[in-house]
């Protein structure tokens, strides 16, 4: 009996979410590969993708090993951390300007997003928060106003970058976690309607965010301007219909739509491989979310429950917002797609989070003593 225990732990569940991410990655890869023909250097994009790889494995391999209560031990110091990170990306001498928004620490050999650190301590200190205090949960002090200054000393230290969509990820997911957490409802929707009131309004003020609202309301009308990129992914899924144009045949790249590798990768799926991959893509990532749900059931403690399905939603909410971004379902915003799009820091932060909700399904189905405290 012992040994099927065993074998279930390690050919388990946990294979249905490792390979979608094999399938994405190398797909990934392939698109990249595609992206960068038009260059000086095509392979350079892939190049410096795969050293980011090489790296994300690692990151991901120990994650997927790490003992859970090491990390819950931590978090406060490795919250800490990521925080004074953020700081550093938008006020000091390594941080680094794109496009307007400071979210790149510069080490000269390379940059990191800080961002992408921030979301697996913020993971790590609202679950090892809410453990600790699940028996004061019902409360609106410790179930709501607490988990809520963790939740918003993250999303404080981001928007100010400014990155308004990585702000909406944290804010929704840290909501998703006190409410399954056992929070009241009542509270939630007492505080969390004025916190999406208050970032409609930051909205409002900011006047690059409202015209990528504008022009996303009037696609046609702004297609020159503000909805440029969104107009021309639209015709490169329509260029692509059901089977694509072939690998290295897409236009798009060529110029036309910019961040082609990066935000708008998705777009490029479409034009080269069609509807069929279009659709794969999306069905790889309900694999890992549906493999994922089906496992929560199974988590010994609200720690690891809250662990894991921070996790996975970090994974399926960036990739939908990304995707429905790059399909015109929602306005324009920098979210990068999960495995198959270029950059280093997130590739390694989606890979840490797939180890982590390896770690979670791998050590739920193997016997464990528990703790009367922890019931």
């Amino acid at each position: 009996m012992p040994a099927k225990t065993e074998k279930s732990g390690l050919f388990g569940a946990w294979i249905l979410v490792l390979l979608p991410v094999v399938f994405l990655t190398s797909l990934g890869l392939l698109i990249l590969l595609s992206a960068g023909a038009g260059g000086d250097d095509p392979y350079a994009i892939v190049r410096k993708q795969s050293v980011w790889l090489a790296i994300a494995i690692a990151a991901g391999s120990f994650a997927s090993v790490v003992d859970l209560k090491f990390l819950k031990s931590i978090a406060v110091p490795f919250a800490a951390v990521s925080m004074v990170l953020l700081v550093m990306a938008v006020c000091s001498p390594l941080a680094k300007e794109v496009n307007g928004a400071y979210r790149w620490i510069d080490l000269k050999i390379f940059a990191v997003q800080p961002s992408d650190i921030a979301k697996f301590a913020f993971i790590i200190w609202l679950s090892s928060y809410l453990y600790n205090n699940q028996r004061r949960i019902k409360s609106f002090w410790h179930g709501l106003i607490k988990p809520l200054c963790i939740v918003g000393a993250f999303c404080a230290l981001i928007i100010i970058e400014p990155d308004y969509g990585t702000t909406a990820v944290f804010a929704a997911i840290g909501f998703v976690l006190i409410f399954l957490a056992g929070a009241r409802i009542s509270h939630i929707l007492a505080l969390g309607l004025p916190f999406f009131a208050a970032f409609c309004a930051l909205v409002y003020m900011n006047p690059v965010r409202l015209q990528r609202v504008l022009s996303f309301l009037d696609i046609e009308g702004t297609k020159t301007e503000g909805s440029y990129q969104l107009y021309q992914a639209i015709l490169a899924f329509g260029s692509g219909k059901l089977t694509g144009v072939g690998i290295g045949q897409g236009r798009q790249q060529l110029a036309f739509l910019p961040e082609a590798h990066t935000d708008f990768v998705f777009a490029i799926v479409g034009e080269e491989l069609g509807l069929v991959f279009t659709s794969l893509v999306v069905a790889m990532f309900l694999i890992i979310f549906i493999a994922g749900l089906l496992n929560l059931r199974k988590a010994p403690n609200l720690y690891e429950f809250s662990v894991a399905t921070g996790a996975l939603l970090m994974v399926v909410v960036q990739a939908l917002s990304n995707m429905c971004v790059v399909t015109g379902l929602m306005p324009t915003k920098g979210i990068s797609l999960p495995f198959i799009s270029y950059g280093g820091s997130n590739l390694v932060a989606m890979f840490a989070f797939i180890g982590l909700l390896i770690n979670c399904m791998r050590s739920w189905s193997k016997p464990a003593k528990i703790n009367a405290s922890e019931l």
